[in-house]
């Protein structure tokens, strides 16, 4: 792995400790909060230096993905702090910042497990059906999460 790989790798999984912290703190994540903070801005730095790790021969979904994730934070951002949706923004920020939660997983779940276990992984390429079972399965808890939130914001 190249020292950008570790940097990244390592700056994600404190975005998702700080998400984790932040919904068991918070049940949301927002900048307001410490944790929601960190997760903010980890997450655009992972976002940015994925940009880097996947010069695969020109464009592709892991720069996609990173695109929507930037476009998503800018969203929440402009949800909570410019009040974009008037009355709505609250809801608009909390559910976009979920959804940048979400968008975690889909590289993280993709990039381990068609790496590990090493020499027999659990997945032999990012469109094996289980693997895009479990992402399926995966954006249901957003959901169901997001259904959660709404409801107590």
């Amino acid at each position: 792995m190249s020292p950008l790989g570790i940097f990244h790798t390592a700056l994600g999984l404190l975005a998702l400790g700080s998400g984790f912290t932040a919904y068991a703190l918070h049940r949301r994540i927002s900048p307001r909060s410490k944790a929601g903070l960190l997760y903010i801005v980890t997450t655009a730095v992972v976002s940015l230096t994925g940009f880097g790790l996947f010069a695969h021969g020109g464009f592709g979904k892991p720069h996609a993905l990173a695109v929507l994730t930037l476009l998503t934070l800018a969203l929440a951002w402009g949800a909570g702090a410019r009040a974009w949706f008037g009355a709505a923004s609250r809801k608009v920020e909390t559910v976009a910042y979920s959804f940048t939660f979400f968008l975690h997983f889909i590289p993280g779940i993709t990039e381990t497990f068609t790496r590990l276990p090493r020499g027999n992984p659990l997945f032999d390429s990012p469109e094996s059906p289980a693997l895009l079972a479990v992402g399926g399965v995966l954006f249901l808890l957003f959901l169901a999460g997001a259904r959660y939130q709404l409801k107590e914001a």
